[in-house]
């Protein structure tokens, strides 16, 4: 009887929350309230505090038929494709590049199965921001004790910075590339500042537009970097056979090291936070559950499509690298340049080690190869790639700011604190390192970034699984609940290993080694509080029972759980 109350409290919440424009007087009347008016606040209702385009959501057209519709395919697409450009930021295209170097063509499977199962965590972030109505951040919210909560966000914006600074080293490379060394690499750094901030002019011009341009990028990407596959001619048998043969043969432990840094940088874990916020942005009527499944299906292919698009340009890179670096010695490659007098050679050592392979090196290789154009279009598709990144994390932290702490800035503010958190080490390295030490980071970044990747799965399965976020008919089922929790426990174990590697190949004293292990006995006990959190959300409710549990980790329910009363529509909502 006490759940149906709580029940029936939610939906009746949620009904009124799922009609803005209908204010109540407590007695059933309703009046008709005036259009909100939106601030500088980054364009804040004040009714519903959504940040994305509060004054503009794009409207699915009615086509009157129950079939596929190219027309409403197109009405929703945008989200994927601004949530694929994290399969494609800096750091992805650096873990592409060592991939062919060190094992050829040989974890291009590995490659699709990260894709893939990114695609399934991506599918249910997706899903519960248009059921619910409310996307990750929000609903964590509202879901997670306050010390919880808190923590949640600072290890989501660990992420988004180590995403930025990503972004920031692929930036000034390119640019340093593009400029021949004209620009130094600290300077290609303090542009970032700038350029990002320009790209926010483009919020000036709509939602559309915006979706557009990024679509461009994602098009630059696919042009420079598919042309460097054509001229580099790589063997297509081998391709296919790489990408559909789990195997590796004769692979040493730094073809495994690499197999696990695919993982880990294919799988973002602030994407899944923001692509439960950009789905927000489709005028989806949430009391029709019709309307609900129709939405869920055409972003699920928008984002198949997207995705396959993203793999593409990801095997273009590894390809060409393959080809032209696997087991190819320092002297060849220095030897190549010393016909090109206006490239810098001399980044490759005069020895018979085989080549380690970076972002730079990458660019000095195509020009020495295969001339000066394909480094000049190799440095375009990497500033292409580090300008539509930066984009996308400055949406993601707001999302994340905005949701944690109920707390909303001014997307300016947002920029410049991520930016400048990001820039000061960046710039450090840059101005008193070499160019090998910056490129070397992004191996950091991506360990420090896996670490993260449990705060962003565990909640998403733990809300899909959720029957009061979700609905009956919506809810995750139980194959769903297995799979994705399989997955998101093969990808977790991975990343903790490839994190192993990378902190035993710094060679730490045993004062740092001590600090290490501390913080993550600590980071594990929070690991397995999430997961209690998520195992009651799947129904199990027997645990909940114990004290411990009832009092820290299960808080109370939430009369604002979500905005829409299609998730509800299994039980029966009080007459509007």
């Amino acid at each position: 009887m006490k759940q149906e109350q709580v029940i029936s409290s939610i939906s009746s919440s949620s009904f009124s929350m799922s009609n803005p424009n209908v204010e109540g007087n407590g007695s059933g009347d309703t009046t008709s309230s005036p259009k909100p008016k939106l601030t500088e606040n980054t364009l804040l209702s004040p009714v519903n505090k959504q940040t994305y385009f509060a004054d503009e959501k794009i409207q699915i057209p009615e086509t009157g038929s129950t079939g596929f519709s190219f027309r409403k395919l197109w009405a929703f697409t945008g989200p994927g494709f601004l949530m694929s450009i994290a399969y494609l930021d800096p750091g992805n295209i650096e873990s592409d590049l060592q991939s062919g170097t060190v094992a050829q063509y040989r974890l291009l499977w590995v490659l699709l199965s990260a894709t893939i199962l990114g695609l399934v965590m991506q599918r249910l972030a997706a899903r519960l921001g248009v059921v619910s109505g409310l996307h990750l951040a929000e609903m964590c919210y509202r879901q997670y004790r306050k010390v919880p909560r808190l923590l949640l966000w600072i290890m989501v914006e660990i992420a988004i910075i180590g995403s930025d600074m990503q972004e920031v080293i692929g930036t000034a490379i390119a640019l340093y590339l593009l400029s021949n060394k004209t620009i130094p690499l600290w300077g290609g750094v303090l542009i970032t500042i700038i350029d990002t901030f320009t790209f926010l002019f483009l919020d000036k011009y709509g939602l559309r537009k915006l979706e557009l341009f990024f679509g461009l990028l994602i098009g630059v990407m696919a042009v420079t970097f598919g042309y460097e596959y054509i001229i580099s001619t790589p063997d297509q048998l081998l391709v296919m056979k790489g990408m559909f043969f789990p195997w590796c043969q004769d692979c040493d432990s730094s073809a495994l090291l690499q197999a696990v840094g695919i993982v880990g940088a294919v799988i973002m874990p602030h994407n899944l936070y923001l692509h439960s916020a950009l789905v927000k942005s489709r005028e989806i009527d949430r009391r029709k559950p019709e309307k609900v499944k129709e939405a869920n299906m055409y972003f699920f292919v928008e984002s198949i499509i997207a995705l396959f698009v993203s793999f593409i340009i990801n095997v273009f890179v590894v390809a060409v690298f393959a080809h032209g670096l696997y087991r190819t010695e320092n002297s060849e490659i220095r030897q190549a340049c010393e016909s090109h007098p206006y490239i810098n050679g001399t980044i490759f050592p005069d020895n018979n080690e085989y080549v380690s392979a970076d972002l730079y090196k990458g660019g000095i290789f195509l020009g020495c190869t295969y001339g000066i154009a394909a480094m000049y279009i190799w440095a375009l598709g990497i500033l292409a790639a580090g300008q539509s990144s930066t984009m996308t994390g400055t949406y993601a932290g707001q999302f994340t700011m905005e949701g944690f702490l109920n707390l909303q800035w001014a997307r300016w503010k947002r920029v410049l604190f991520t930016r400048t958190i990001a820039i000061i080490p960046t710039f450090c390295l840059a101005f008193f390192s070499q160019i090998e030490d910056l490129t070397g980071m992004n191996d950091v970044l991506n360990a420090v970034m896996s670490l993260q990747l449990p705060f962003a799965t565990i909640p998403t399965i733990a809300f899909t699984s959720n029957p009061q976020i979700m609905g009956e008919l919506f809810v995750n089922g139980w194959g769903n609940k297995v799979v994705a929790t399989l997955l998101s426990l093969v990808v977790i174990s991975i990343n903790t290993y490839f994190v192993i590697e990378t902190v035993n190949d710094l060679q730490l004293s045993w004062f740092w080694l001590m600090i290490v292990i501390l913080i993550g006995i600590l980071y594990l006990i929070f690991c397995v509080y999430l997961v209690i959190h998520m195992i009651v959300s799947m129904g199990y409710t027997t645990i909940a029972k114990y004290k411990f549990v009832n009092k820290y980790v299960i808080g109370p329910v939430d009369s604002k759980l979500a905005s829409n009363t299609t998730a509800y529509s299994s039980w029966s909502l009080p007459d509007a």
